[in-house]
Parts: structure tokens; sequence; C-alpha cells
């Protein structure tokens, strides 16, 4: 639960700075938004949501 809510700040901030410096209109993150409302319903959801764990456990797996 904690990733997925880290996830989402971090996207959140990401779109903010691509809205604010890179000319991405509102608009279209709204579209991605919902693009993300559908993912998440569909049967894809399940292997999104395993690629990120899986992701995430590689990157908290590398030794500085």
């Amino acid at each position: 639960m904690a990733l997925s809510i880290s996830a989402v700040v971090l996207l959140a901030i990401i779109v903010f700075i691509l809205i604010k410096k890179s000319g991405l209109k509102g608009g279209h993150a709204v579209i991605c938004m919902l693009l993300g409302f559908y993912l998440a319903s569909s049967s894809i959801a399940p292997t999104i949501t395993e690629v990120t764990s899986n992701v995430a456990g590689m990157i908290g797996d590398i030794d500085f």
C-alpha cells in the first residue's frame, strides 16, 4: 500500500512538472488520468501491478 501511495505522489509531481515546464496541456493530463482509471479496471491491471512491484523490488535491491 505504501508503494502505491508514493507512486501516485511521484506521478503527480511528474505531471505537475510536465504541465509547468514542458508544455503538457491540462486536457492531456486529464486524458492520461482517465486512461489510468480504465487500465486499473481492465484485465491487464494485475500484470501492470506485478511489473510495477517487480521493478520497485529491483530498484530496492540496488546497493550504492
